[in-house]
This record gives C-alpha cells, sequence and structure tokens, in this order.
C-alpha cells in the first residue's frame, strides 16, 4: 500500500520544517470590496486554527518563542506584504497562550 504523502511547511519563526497539522496558521483575511470594487475595510490578521479560513496564510510552531522570533525578524510582515500594527501582534500572543 502507497503510503500518504505528509504536508510540510516552514515555520516562520524557527525557519524548520514540520508537518503542516503541528502548525498554526496566521492568516491575512481578504480584504472586504463595495460594489465599485473599492477596498473599504482591509483584511485583519488572525491566528487560524482550524486551518481553513480563506486569506493569505503563514505558519508558526504552537509555542511563544517562535511567534517573538517571526515579530523580532518581521517576518509576519514580509509574509503578508503589509504593515502589521502592534496591536495585531499583541492580540496574537494572547490567542496563542489561550490556545495551548
Amino acid at each position: 500500500m502507497k503510503q500518504k504523502k505528509i504536508p510540510l511547511r516552514k515555520c516562520t519563526g524557527c525557519n524548520e520544517m514540520k508537518p503542516k497539522r503541528e502548525l498554526i496558521r496566521v492568516v491575512r483575511l481578504p480584504d472586504v470590496l463595495n460594489e465599485q470594487g473599492e477596498v473599504t475595510e482591509k483584511g485583519s490578521i488572525e491566528l487560524d486554527f482550524t486551518g481553513k479560513k480563506s486569506g493569505r496564510g503563514a505558519y508558526i510552531c504552537n509555542c511563544e518563542e517562535c511567534l517573538l522570533k517571526a515579530i523580532k525578524g518581521r517576518r509576519l510582515e514580509k509574509a503578508f506584504s503589509s504593515q502589521i500594527p502592534d496591536e495585531v501582534y499583541e492580540s496574537l500572543k494572547e490567542e496563542l497562550a489561550k490556545g495551548e
């Protein structure tokens, strides 16, 4: 019997390749558009414990150390190609503490 392939993703904090199920997805939700196609609201950045939310994703390990490394190296900003406010980082830290 053929073995299933295990999808691997790279942690943005420690830069290690790990199985997708062991990592937490950080997602930038899509922008909200009006009828004319203009952006009315920028997409927010959240932790996605299920891995099923739509939007651009980046992955981190399930530890606060990796999140702090990603914040210090501005790796999430590079992954999402946008500025991320400090309030978002604080909410990510709180969510990660609750999720553990």
